[in-house]
């Protein structure tokens, strides 16, 4: 590998790992809330299914989505510790 490919490699690589800790950032300011996602726009699979945006009806308690970080229990959710059964 010559000068050039490195410094083009190494600027990628910083690239890319600033865009993973961007996206850790976001993720810190949000919570896990169950009982407020809307028919397919859950964010993650549950005992039912394994993906997200497959919740059958709106509002179903053990579905979730990330919202907010203060704002679940506003909207009527409860959060990730609290999941309801």
């Amino acid at each position: 590998m010559n000068l050039k490919t490195i410094a083009i490699a190494s600027a990628v690589g910083s690239l890319l790992a600033m865009g993973t800790v961007t996206v850790s950032a976001e993720d810190a300011a949000k919570e896990k809330c169950y009982g407020v996602a809307e028919a397919g726009k859950n964010d993650c699979g549950t005992a039912k299914h394994s993906c997200a945006g497959q919740a059958k009806t709106d509002k179903a308690a053990d579905e979730w989505k990330y919202v907010p970080k203060g704002e679940c229990e506003k909207m009527g959710g409860k959060l990730g510790d609290k999941k309801p059964m």
